[in-house]
């Protein structure tokens, strides 16, 4: 059942005046599991609302309405289905204890696939699950294939369900269903000839499967080696090649591009980033596939025209990935904005250095990292994507609290860089931090791609 947490003024559900806390049971006498069936059963007409009060009195309404009239009931969040498995990459594995708490969450959740874009590998759904979303459409769905051979599958993820997923994923192309598949490649475990196979067995389901991604295994200090390692740069070179080669035989075949790999495959690889053009739209971002090259485009486009900053100093705090990409425009930034710019690669002493992505930055390595040449008139800016909605990085550190720590100095928060030295520019002309104190909140919480870095998918 979904219960009701909000009511807008003026809609059918405040005629009612249905209470918040109220609970939804049955549309139509079909039952409300969460707000997937709330939304489908919502686009009738003619609707009969089995409902149970907070006080537990069973009330039904009938509801005859225009087409396209709102009913005006906002749900409350569906509780998230998490995780059977027990990935032998698992990014949780290697969270450190006083982590951000709700990084400790394994969610693994249909809706939010369907919903937001987030990858899911279909175990902690049974037989009806399964026939739930083909009953529903509810597409397209974003899966976590990693291997298509049954063994391969089951020993990466440790969970006997997760050897069906080709027999899920043919149910789904007969349904008429869409999905965008991933693999995260750990060496020795699913590379070479394994995903060979797995490119070979989603390519034969056909255009159902959209498109492929194949991203590296990211670990930390905390699950290194226990038991996968990180891929070698000539183990990345050869997934590159792999996947290039799959991607002509879609252009060729089918006219679209298909198969891609994340950014930091390239970086592992110390590859040049493909050009703009090879990531298509760009649909693929949040996992990693194009954001650099975007990111770059945008910061190269945007130059020309930003504001000044004589007698102020920039300096941009990334993750070792984005730096080298930073230092190369540096120049250009300080002439286009008169002031000298530094860019200052943070350490991840939280993760351990082989984590590199800005978007895992700790506030306490941000704070020390900045802190070393600390100047008055310094211009700090920092990647929002280290920051979750409440403004707390990733070791719990409050914004407010670093911002504090590194005062007088003028402290931004941005998801784009060129974007972020114009909100700096504008809080520098206001007298104070003003619309620089906090960076607008794109994404549901934790599940932040990174912009100023690369993902770790």
């Amino acid at each position: 059942m979904v219960r009701i947490a909000g009511i807008e003024d003026g809609t059918i559900a405040d005629e009612l005046q249905l209470e918040i806390g109220t609970r939804i049971v049955r549309i139509n006498g079909e039952r409300v599991r969460d707000n997937i069936d709330l939304t489908f059963l919502l686009a009738d007409t003619d609707l009969e609302l089995e409902t149970v009060t907070p006080g537990g009195e069973r009330v039904i309404y009938d509801v005859a309405r225009d087409p396209g009239e709102a009913m005006g009931i906002v749900p409350a969040p569906d509780t998230i289905r998490e995780c059977a498995n027990q990935c032998v990459f698992c990014f949780i594995d290697g969270n450190p204890k006083d982590v951000r708490q709700s990084l400790w969450l394994r969610d693994d959740d249909f809706r939010l696939s369907f919903t937001y874009g987030s990858y899911v590998t279909l175990t902690n759904l049974g037989p009806k699950g399964i026939q739930r979303l083909i009953d529903q459409r509810i597409s397209p769905l974003f899966v976590s294939v990693h291997a298509t051979e049954p063994e391969v599958r089951i020993r990466l993820l440790k969970n006997e369900r997760s050897g069906l997923i080709m027999e899920h994923l043919r149910r789904f192309a007969e349904a008429g269903m869409e999905v965008h598949t991933q693999v995260v490649l750990c060496p020795e475990w699913n590379d070479g000839v394994h995903l060979d196979r797995t490119i070979a067995d989603l390519w034969e389901i056909g255009p159902a499967v959209r498109s492929l991604s194949v991203v590296p295994v990211g670990l930390t200090k905390y699950n290194l080696n226990r038991p996968v390692r990180l891929l070698t740069p000539a183990e990345a070179g050869a997934a590159i090649d792999t996947v290039n080669a799959a991607r002509a035989r879609a252009l060729d075949e089918r006219g679209e591009a298909w198969a891609y790999v994340g950014d930091e495959m390239y970086l592992i690889a110390g590859r040049e980033l493909p050009s703009q053009a090879w990531y298509d739209e760009g649909a693929l971002e949040e996992n990693g596939v194009g954001a650099v090259r975007r990111v770059l485009t945008d910061l190269d486009a945007g130059i020309p025209a930003l504001p000044r900053f004589e007698g102020r100093r920039i300096r941009i705090a990334t993750g070792a990935s984005m730096a080298p990409f930073f230092r190369e425009r540096a120049g250009a930034i300080a002439e286009a904005t008169g002031a000298p710019v530094e860019v200052v690669e943070v350490e991840n002493a939280f993760y351990g250095s082989i984590v590199t992505t800005a978007g895992l930055l700790a506030g306490a390595d941000v704070e020390a990292a900045l802190k070393v040449d600390l100047r008055p008139e310094d211009v700090l800016l920092i990647p929002a994507e280290a920051l979750n909605a409440d403004g707390l990085f990733i070791d719990s550190r409050p914004l407010a609290e670093v911002r504090a720590a590194l005062a007088p100095a003028l402290l931004v928060p941005g998801h784009e860089l060129i974007d972020t030295l114009h909100r700096a520019a504008e809080a520098l002309e206001g007298g104070g931090v003003g619309a620089a104190a906090g960076a607008p909140v794109r994404r549901p919480e934790e599940r932040s791609g990174s912009v100023w870095s690369v993902s770790e998918g």
